[in-house]
């Protein structure tokens, strides 16, 4: 019994240390081959064939390098999509919205380090256990404000009443399953990352607050208009002269298009040429342009992507920017990406180092535009993405498992083979 004590208290040791090895080879991407060799128009090839494997209803996609368009490429089942086809991108408008949200913080309506009960008269957060005084615009924007909804919108159809954004705060109505739909603290504030659409439906009522025009009217004034961006909207009008691109379920049936009250969280329309303008403006312009284009300031964008919200020690999340992976000089690979039901996914990369960078814009499958965007990375970089590990997550652990099964069958022989070596052994005169 003894012996077998011991073999036991040596084997967890050699089980922890293969479980630590196959974690980190998974990080640093030694069991995932990247798409395609090095060349553009071998991704583009790689692209091909993923979108051959699957149900695609509409894709819109740039590769970008040092701030020039190099490809794009356009896939529909339906009716043709092109650079100015507009998009409903899901939480990928959260990155947007931060933008608008920090040209107030630069025009001091709004402090990133003040309650944000400073400046909210139409609602309030309901009391709590924490002190809601240490919500503020800062941790909204990096999901480190201790809100618990992990909202999540389902919308709502075409037609049908649209809540209030402080009926939404309160209980929103179109959660997604499972989530509770109320917007409160149950975490305390900046004790840690916690995704929080609800977060963001404050932060467009902030926005309303202080500007004094509902939001989607301040976007299209303070963002949308000085960017050139004209096909994006936060409310869509079905008498626009723009072309929406349809939205389909996995199985390839057209699907239902959805409304929201959460327009900074989860609404923005905007076509594959606007986001390109967007993405240019993190960037130098070639005719000298700053960073910003006078919208925001450079040292702003910058802020945006300082690191506020992490993940097992792993920045992850800057202000309304997710990181994704680091680059060469200490910055970030940065972006957004969106997902709801029925399936709209999107996605952008951006080095803001290099000028390189992906845009995707897709419906009619759940993942496809992130798991391009996050192959983009790995074959750009060798790097694996914030969204990129979990994708991988299923065959680290089959991996694991694989090796506990092997070491521990492995003890289990070489106790046996112990003990049968030693009862073979003759007897002591």
């Amino acid at each position: 019994m003894k012996k077998m004590l011991l073999y036991s208290t040596g084997v967890v040791p050699v089980l922890v240390a293969w479980a630590a090895v196959i974690f980190l080879a998974t990080v640093k991407g030694c069991f995932h081959s990247p798409l395609a060799s090095p060349a553009t128009q071998s991704f583009a090839g790689a692209i091909e064939k993923e979108i051959d494997k699957q149900f695609v209803g509409n894709l819109a996609l740039a590769i970008i390098k040092d701030g020039s368009i190099e490809l794009e490429k356009f896939h529909s089942a339906g009716k043709p999509v092109d650079r100015n086809t507009v998009f409903q991108v899901s939480s990928l408008s959260k990155w947007i919205s931060a933008f608008g949200i920090m040209k107030l913080v630069e025009r001091e309506k709004l402090e990133l380090d003040a309650p944000v009960s400073k400046y909210l008269t139409r609602w309030q957060l309901p009391p709590g256990k924490f002190n809601n005084d240490e919500v503020t615009v800062r941790r909204l924007l990096s999901h480190t404000a201790g809100l618990t909804d992990a909202l999540g919108y389902s919308g709502f159809d075409a037609g049908a009443p649209v809540q209030t954004i402080e009926q939404s705060l309160t209980k929103a109505a179109d959660a997604d399953p499972g989530k509770s739909g109320s917007v409160l603290v149950g975490i305390k504030p900046g004790s840690k990352f916690k995704y929080s659409g609800g977060g963001y439906t404050l932060l467009q009522l902030l926005v309303e607050e202080v500007s004094g025009q509902p939001f989607a009217a301040y976007m299209k004034q303070e963002v949308f208009e000085p960017l050139g961006m004209v096909h994006s909207t936060f409310v869509w009008h079905d008498s626009s002269k723009y072309l929406l691109a349809e939205f389909y379920n996995k199985d390839g049936t057209q699907a239902k298009h959805y409304r929201y009250t959460a327009l900074a969280a989860a609404s923005l329309y905007t076509s594959l040429s606007d986001l390109e303008l967007f993405f240019r403006a993190h960037l130098p312009g070639e005719s000298g342009e700053p960073i910003g284009r006078n919208v925001i300031k450079p040292e702003t964008i910058r802020m945006m992507r300082k690191p506020h919200g992490q993940e097992m020690g792993v920045d992850i999340w800057g202000l309304g920017t997710v990181l994704y992976a680091a680059t060469q000089n200490n910055d970030f690979i940065i972006g957004h990406d969106g997902k709801s039901t029925p399936p709209v996914n999107t996605a952008v990369r951006l080095n803001p180092e290099t000028g390189d960078g992906v845009i995707v814009l897709e419906t009619g499958n759940p993942m496809l535009a992130t798991r391009l965007a996050s192959e983009w990375v790995f074959w750009k970089t060798g790097q694996v993405d914030t969204f990129l590990f979990p994708m991988l997550l299923d065959g680290m652990i089959l991996t694991i498992a694989a090796g506990w099964g092997v070491i521990l069958i492995g003890s289990i022989l070489i106790v046996k083979v112990s003990r049968f070596r030693k009862k073979s052994l003759p007897a002591k005169t």
